[in-house]
């Protein structure tokens, strides 16, 4: 295999990825899209966040995040509260009952790959860890170095003691 060909390859097995994950999400948690799931893990490892914040660092139009933000508002999982350095704007945080949602769903998808993965050796794990991380950190992807933040990778949290 070529270069060539090994980014074709990258590209159709990426796509498929994408197609497995949007299609379990709905099985896994049909409570919660896979949008709003990485929303909720993203306001827990931020603390909160302004819509617009969450809009930009999604690359994602502010009336889509402002409707998502609704919806989960609606359902209890977030709430707005005035920014202490800018009452002007609210940020929008965790409830209690979106970190409960979040910590099933994040369990269960971490069930999901444990299984996929069981019989992977521990050097093949690491390295694609590695590689994922890698591809993730592009400057032009939207991801944060370090962050492992695919919007709905689940990787934006560090595993729970």
């Amino acid at each position: 295999m070529d270069a060539a060909e090994a980014v074709e390859a990258i590209q159709r097995e990426m796509t498929v990825f994408a197609r497995r994950a949007r299609a379990s999400a709905g099985r896994m948690h049909p409570e919660l899209s896979l949008v709003s799931y990485t929303l909720l893990g993203h306001l827990e490892t931020s603390g909160g966040r302004r819509a617009t914040d969450l809009a930009a660092h999604y690359a994602l139009d502010k009336s889509t995040v402002s409707r998502q933000v609704t919806a989960l508002e609606r359902a209890g999982l977030v709430e707005r509260r005035p920014d202490p350095e800018d009452h002007r704007v609210q940020v929008v945080r965790l409830t209690p009952a979106g970190r409960s949602v979040l910590d099933r769903v994040t369990e269960s998808r971490r069930a999901a790959f444990g299984e996929r993965l069981t019989d992977w050796p521990e050097a093949d794990l690491c390295r694609f860890a590695g590689y994922l991380e890698r591809y993730n950190a592009w400057p032009g992807s939207g991801a944060e170095p370090g962050s492992g933040a695919e919007p709905g990778s689940g990787a934006e949290r560090p595993a729970r003691p």
